[in-house]
């Protein structure tokens, strides 16, 4: 059975979707005896809602489908995004990143903090040291690693501020006076 290689399945896709509004991040194809996989991930400066995937990976399949590269044996598409695990390598991981908490590894230490503005290849970090809250530019060329940490609460408002704001698509900081929209159970309902 054909197995396309990573290069042949970028040079297939690539148009189709950056013209969707997405970047390809990473293209993975795996053959497994008679039947292959083959995962594209994508992402977005926007971010990615649920619905968008199935629509972009049914386009993906009709590019496939259009193509003799997969034979006729059975095949696998996997369409997902990065996962919180992928490290931040890229000034656009990094601008996506912004208002997140953060564990950053430089060669000499290791720190949380929350990712801010980025410019010209520097990151501004809000660190809270015993309840203090500061930045620290940090130069990306001296991360060794960095990869978002899973939050439970919402940050404080600001903590936020000095990270340079709510990134569209967000939730509002803990502490702020804006309105959350809760929906309310309806009537003799059970919600």
């Amino acid at each position: 059975m054909p197995v396309p290689s990573k290069e042949r399945v970028i040079a297939l896709l690539s148009d189709l979707i950056h013209a969707q509004g997405f970047d390809l991040e990473d293209v993975n194809v795996v053959s497994a005896g008679k039947h292959s996989a083959v995962r594209i991930m994508v992402d977005r400066e926007q971010g990615i809602d649920l619905d968008a995937l199935p629509i972009l990976s049914r386009e993906i399949s009709e590019v496939f489908d259009g193509v003799s590269d997969f034979g006729e044996a059975p095949y696998t598409l996997e369409v997902t995004t990065p996962g919180i695990d992928r490290p931040l390598t890229e000034e656009l991981h990094w601008r996506r990143a912004r208002g997140r908490s953060v564990r950053i590894e430089l060669a000499e230490e290791k720190f949380d903090g929350r990712v801010g503005v980025l410019d010209g290849g520097v990151v501004t970090i809000v660190t809270r040291t015993k309840g203090v809250l500061a930045t620290r530019a940090v130069e990306l060329s001296s991360v060794v690693k960095a990869v978002v940490q899973v939050e439970f609460s919402r940050p404080k408002a600001e903590e936020m501020e000095l990270a340079g704001g709510v990134v569209d698509g967000r939730p509002a900081p803990a502490d702020s006076d804006e309105i959350v929209n809760v929906e309310a159970p309806e009537e003799g309902s059970d919600k």
